[in-house]
């Protein structure tokens, strides 16, 4: 920005409506026509410019086509909702007659009943005005669309996500950075030099632009060295992600014998790495050595045995955590009997956790696996299931309400209207329904004061000749010192011997597993070969995440005796991952998927016991928090219908079940499975899914 100002003039603190660019600027201004604000822009030094603000000032640059990168999708949608606010127009009466045409040419395709949930209109007439978004959750048909007009110069500034910089050839003149901040998934983290990098790089486009111009919008936090620090660094660390699957095991074993697989491992690019990493790992490891004799040479006391004197400290500490624990065994207990005994119509209180708020009983399945599990009815109308594991306390029971029939429940409609009854049966409740949960139901109470192993340790502290000492407390801070250098140091130790030669190792503890669950078996005149059994080849053709889970479902049967639409609903659980647990599954009818996904679940439970007996991270359970979208996709309901009371992105929905027909399409060739798989392929690549796989 400050550049631009440099080459071009201060636009801040300018007043009145359309800038005059005078006789022979090339520039029309019918096309900014309500576009322009009088009053003065931020910058640099005062608040951030707005968003209309940062292009009208890359327009009078002459800086567009421009791609502004905001890392949200939610933040590129409301830079495109600001834009239309300000009444922003980026194009002239031809470009938009061609962006028009082009429009309805490709979105006839696109039936009328999906047009709200893909909220065309609004994409029409931000596009129309030369301006769009481009996310991960935009159908991939509109994210393609956009790309096109971008390139063809009809469109002048895109708003999007980091995802635009990775594998799709779309040059600006200019690329802006809103922020050099972005969340990572765990925390709100600066941007690093190579993907500042990646970014950037859209600027300048070959055989039109001499340069490309990358733009920071600057703030009262602006860090002008940081930004130079970024832009002028051209080295990047690499890291492989490389890590032994059941897949890979089976494939490398497959293929070559047993320490020909294990060599193949060891001189991958990860194990280089991990090697080299060992040699700094060492000489932090000495250092702490000698630290941890200076804190133990410092650890003493004149009234007697410090060390024995903090380990009753520990005692007492593991003490407090086991009745803790037994403790929350009891709620769970009471949890467990609380749900089995509610029955349909009772409006309950839920204590928090995974459910949190007000809803009403629908139906209780006392019989299921690691049940009660209770069907309910939330405030907002959304039916969601409850087990004892989802909430850390039972339930309180405040009120009944009269429902309509369990098959009238099917209607949306009648979901919304029982909701409302719901919600007028509440009013005069407290709004947190974890107050009304402590007063009617409460915890189980504690039995810390009542211990007799608790109380004895507490005498054995009191009695110690140490705790009359009056400089106890500082010298239980060097016993604190010492400890943390110590764990730190075992630490050390621990990563060092699980870095050498580690990628084998892990090989070993995966063939391990896979030779208990019957996928590989011993060989050759010593035994001491594997080979995949017949079930291991079926996994070769296996490619997934939960690879291993799948093939225990296929082996035990349980996804066997479900049509088609069904089969599809329990393959997207067993490809999805969500990205927030805060909502529990929405219910499927068919009660030959609940049992199927019951069986997944508990097979799954089961492989994960299995997993951490042998040392291996857990493979994550299915998923099915939009299985029962994809069941009535499936079914052959429209894409309006099939997200009907959920906020999934079409964008995202589109590409879920691109994985999903993947699954289907490798389980195809399954003996059992194969014409079912078939089925479900052809019932969930249709319409707007369909469209957009064969592009």
């Amino acid at each position: 920005v400050e550049e631009a100002i440099a080459r071009f003039g201060d636009p801040r603190g300018e007043q009145g409506g359309p800038r005059n660019h005078g006789p022979g600027s090339g520039r029309d201004d019918s096309r900014h026509e309500g576009g322009r604000h009088g009053g003065s822009r931020g910058g640099a030094g005062g608040r951030p410019m707005r968003r209309p603000e940062v292009v009208e000032v890359l327009d009078d640059a002459a800086l567009l086509p421009a791609i502004m990168f905001i890392f949200s999708r939610a933040g590129c949608e409301g830079a495109v909702q600001q834009c239309a606010r300000a009444r922003l127009r980026l194009t002239d009466d031809h470009e938009r007659g061609e962006i028009r045409a082009v429009l309805d040419e490709r979105l006839a395709e696109i039936g009328v009943e999906d047009e709200e949930v893909l909220g065309l209109r609004a994409f029409r007439r931000a596009v129309l005005d030369g301006y769009a978004a481009h996310h991960a959750g935009m159908l991939p048909l509109l994210k393609t669309l956009v790309e096109e007009l971008f390139a063809r110069g009809l469109l002048k500034v895109v708003f999007a996500t980091e995802t635009l910089a990775l594998g799709i050839n779309m040059p600006a003149r200019s690329v802006v950075l809103e922020k050099l901040v972005k969340f990572n998934g765990v925390e709100h983290a600066d941007l690093t030099p190579g993907e500042y990098t990646q970014l950037t790089g859209r600027a300048g486009r070959r055989g039109i632009d001499t340069e490309g111009h990358a733009v920071i919008v600057g703030g009262p936090r602006f860090d002008a060295p940081a930004a130079a620090s970024l832009a002028s660094r051209r080295t990047y660390p690499l890291r492989s992600a490389f890590r032994p699957t059941p897949n890979m095991a089976v494939n490398l074993l497959d293929r070559f014998d047993l320490s020909r697989a294990r060599e193949t491992l060891e001189t991958s690019f990860a194990q280089f790495q991990a090697d080299r990493s060992v040699v700094g790992l060492a000489r932090r490891a000495r250092e702490l050595e000698d630290t941890v004799e200076d804190y133990r040479a410092a650890v003493t006391c004149e009234r007697g045995d410090l060390l024995e004197y903090a380990g009753i400290q520990e005692a007492i500490s593991a003490r407090e955590k086991e009745l803790s624990q037994a403790r929350a065994a009891a709620d769970r207990d009471r949890t467990r009997s609380v749900l089995g005994n509610l029955r349909r119509g009772e409006i309950i209180a839920l204590p928090g956790g995974k459910r949190r708020g007000y809803a009403v009983v629908l139906d209780v399945d006392r019989h299921v696996l690691g049940g009660p599990q209770v069907d309910l009815l939330d405030t907002e109308g959304r039916r969601r299931s409850l087990r004892p594991g989802d909430v850390p306390s039972p339930p309180a029971v405040i009120d009944t309400l009269r429902l309509p029939r369990p098959e009238a429940l099917g209607s949306g409609k009648v979901r919304k209207d029982t909701a409302s009854a719901l919600r007028q049966r509440l009013a005069g409740q407290d709004d947190d329904a974890r107050r009304e949960v402590r007063r009617r139901a409460g915890r189980t109470p504690s039995t810390a004061a009542q211990d007799p192993r608790l109380q004895e340790l507490r005498a054995q502290l009191a009695e110690h000749p140490c705790a009359a000492c009056p400089d106890l407390e500082s010298h239980l801070r060097w016993v604190g010192r010492w400890r943390k250098s110590r764990g730190e140091l075992e630490g050390v130790q621990r990563r060092i011997s699980g870095r050498t030669s580690s990628l084998a190792r892990r090989f070993d503890r995966l063939t391990d597993l896979l030779l208990e669950l019957g996928y590989l078996e011993h060989a050759g005149e010593d035994g001491e070969e594997l080979v995949p059994t017949a079930s291991g080849m079926r996994l070769r053709r296996l490619f997934s995440d939960r690879d291993l889970l799948i093939a225990e479902c296929l082996e035990h049967g349980a996804w066997d005796g479900l049509d088609a639409a069904g089969l599809a609903a329990v393959v997207s659980a067993a490809v999805h991952e969500t990205r927030r647990d805060d909502r529990a599954p929405e219910l499927i009818a068919d009660p030959a998927v609940g049992a199927a996904l019951e069986a997944s679940s508990r097979i799954a439970a089961e492989l994960q016991s299995a997993e951490a007996r042998h040392g291996i991270d857990p493979t994550l359970p299915p998923d099915p928090a939009i299985a029962a979208i994809v069941h009535r996709w499936a079914r052959g309901a429209h894409l309006a219908a099939a997200l009907e009371g959920n906020d999934l992105p079409p964008g995202d929905f589109v590409r879920h079940c691109r994985q999903v027909i993947d699954l289907l399409d490798q389980l195809t060739a399954d003996e059992r499975l194969g014409r079912t798989a078939r089925a479900a392929i052809d019932g969930v690549r249709r319409g707007l899914v369909a469209q957009e796989i064969g592009r």
